[in-house]
């Protein structure tokens, strides 16, 4: 990756806990526009979530394919650190009030969890800026109130409603005991009156088009509109004579005159009310309004679905950003999930900086953008968060091993397992491409960030041929035994079909190599999570007209 020269912006894309980041990393009053789709798993019924926790489960986490949140120890530390520290007081007074409404439950510590995000989201938005917060009806009447509290009830603009998708008339549905749940809502809040908002139009109806069915002598269409002022004096209109006839107008003397000179008063015969030429270009269209139905959900077959449930449309990324920023406007998305706020906001040519908790998720984004815009994109962003030494690597071990073992696999561009749970050793997969039909062969990733010896390298070597895998990469944090290497040579040779070359069964290699850039002998490797071509024809990494 470049080098940040002087003056010079470079995306940031973090890896951890958001609240941590933006305490950190994020100024106050440094970002334009946020958008945020926090996880929450509105499909357990609802007698679950309101269900009283003892503090006794298992702690609060989040996994990129498990949006769940729950009440613990921690959700009562955080809860305590808000009402204690400095959160303002309508936050604290909400949220006594919310504990007691509804008790200590999963619901309790979503609005736990958000309040301290929130509370730090609307320091670091700009006095212009503007907060979309999309969720779906389980919980956006406590936000709202949240929202309210933080942001005051006066710096609300709009509720959003987006129907995720086109209703699709049959008999699907029938037996439910409720009505068909197909929207979601996205809270819009500013953080003073004078916010960036940029008015957006969808195109005029084939009903309202077919109105312009006059046309000039230039080709233009236009249609006839009355000029009469509704309310007549009432309303203050000016009444006089025009053609020969005397009526209120809706305009004074001189812009009626101004318009005859221009040619836009037609009278199509003596005595008839004069009208007004309207020309169809006039207009830009029908203005967007706070219910979006045109943007649907992505089909699950799609290519641009990348496995997150919660995958929102790039279209509906590109209206938010579209309405609430400028080019060069920096755009932050503090659960970025699969990336579509960052696409979006690279695509647009604004700035932009994500954040996730999950390795996977800065690996599908990292993935996403270099498949989308090229490898050279690579030089106008930074990962952060992620090791860049042993002892970086070492520390994220002993943070979570699971998040080190996908980190590792990622970084060898392989798809890591999505949970760890019957993984047989095989941490994660990379694939590369056999022959122009487009058939694949896989790479077998096993990580081990403790103790190592033989009968691993043997385990992968039999998992290797029990999943007729081509080859496999044994990473391991510890240097590898003389048995270790000796194992890993005794495991046969793969013949890459395409050349010929012939490849090692097994390799290992260091976590430390890894860092330093080493990477085992493969054929060219294919992205992974994504078969569709490359979207835009835009010169690869070509951004420095953008910021």
């Amino acid at each position: 990756m470049a080098k940040k020269k002087s003056g010079e912006w470079l995306n940031k894309l973090y890896y951890g806990d958001n609240l941590e980041v933006l305490r950190e990393h994020v100024p106050s009053e440094s970002v334009d526009l946020i958008y945020l789709d926090p996880p929450f798993n509105s499909n357990r019924s609802y007698n679950v979530l309101f269900k009283e926790k003892s503090g006794n489960e298992a702690q609060a986490q989040m996994e990129a394919f498990d949006d769940t949140w729950t009440w613990s120890h921690e959700t009562e530390s955080l809860y305590i650190e808000l009402m204690n520290g400095s959160a303002p007081n309508r936050a604290k007074d909400a949220l006594e009030a919310m504990r007691k409404l509804i008790g200590d439950n999963d619901v309790l510590a979503y609005l736990v969890m958000m309040t301290a995000r929130l509370i730090e989201l609307h320091r670091a938005l700009k006095p212009t800026g503007t907060l979309y917060l999309h969720c779906d009806p389980t919980a956006s009447h406590y936000l709202k109130l949240m929202l309210d509290a933080i942001f005051g009830p006066q710096r609300f603009m709009n509720e959003v409603i987006w129907k995720r998708a086109h209703t699709v008339k049959g008999n699907s549905g029938q037996g439910a005991k409720h009505f068909g749940r197909s929207t979601d809502s996205i809270l819009v809040y500013t953080k003073t009156e004078s916010h960036t908002f940029n008015q957006l139009y969808e195109p005029y109806s084939e009903e309202y088009l077919k109105r312009f069915k006059h046309v000039d002598h230039t080709g233009k269409r236009y249609r006839l509109v009355s000029m009469i002022g509704p309310g007549g004096a009432a309303k203050g209109n000016p009444i006089y004579e025009v053609m020969g006839v005397t009526r209120y107008w809706r305009y004074s003397k001189e812009k009626m005159q101004t318009l005859i000179d221009a040619g836009l008063v037609v009278q199509s015969r003596p005595g008839v009310v004069p009208e007004r030429k309207q020309y169809l270009d006039e207009g830009k269209g029908v203005p967007i309004q706070s219910l979006w139905t045109d943007v649907i959900s992505i089909n699950p077959m799609a290519a641009e679905r990348l496995g997150y449930p919660t995958q929102k449309p790039l279209p509906l990324l590109e209206r938010i950003i579209s309405a609430s920023s400028n080019p060069g406007d920096l755009i932050l998305d503090p659960f970025c999930g699969c990336g579509t706020t960052v696409d979006a906001a690279q695509k647009l040519g604004r700035r932009w900086m994500g954040i996730d908790v999950t390795t996977l998720a800065i690996d599908l984004i990292d993935a996403r953008l270099r498949h989308t815009y090229g490898e050279a994109i690579q030089d106008t962003y930074e990962i952060l968060g992620i090791p860049r030494d042993l002892e970086g690597a070492r520390a994220l071990f002993k943070r979570s091993a699971f998040e080190f073992e996908r980190w590792c696999v990622m970084t060898l561009d392989g798809q890591p397992n999505e949970k760890q749970v019957g993984d047989k050793g095989v941490d994660g997969v990379i694939r590369f491409p056999i022959d122009a039909k487009g058939n694949s062969a896989k790479i077998l990733v096993s990580v081990k960030g403790g103790a190592t010896n033989p009968g691993h390298v043997r385990d992968l070597v039999g998992t290797i041929q029990s999943q007729r895998a081509a080859m496999g990469v044994f990473v391991s944090m510890q240097k590898p035994t003389k048995a270790m290497i000796e194992a890993a040579n005794h495991s046969g040779v793969y013949t890459y079909p395409v050349n010929g070359q012939k490849y090692p069964v097994v390799q290992i290699i260091t976590v430390e190599e890894l860092i330093a850039g080493k990477r085992p002998s493969m054929p060219a490797t294919l992205l992974p999570y994504f078969q569709a071509k490359r979207r835009y024809d835009d010169k690869p990494g070509d951004q420095s007209s953008l910021f």
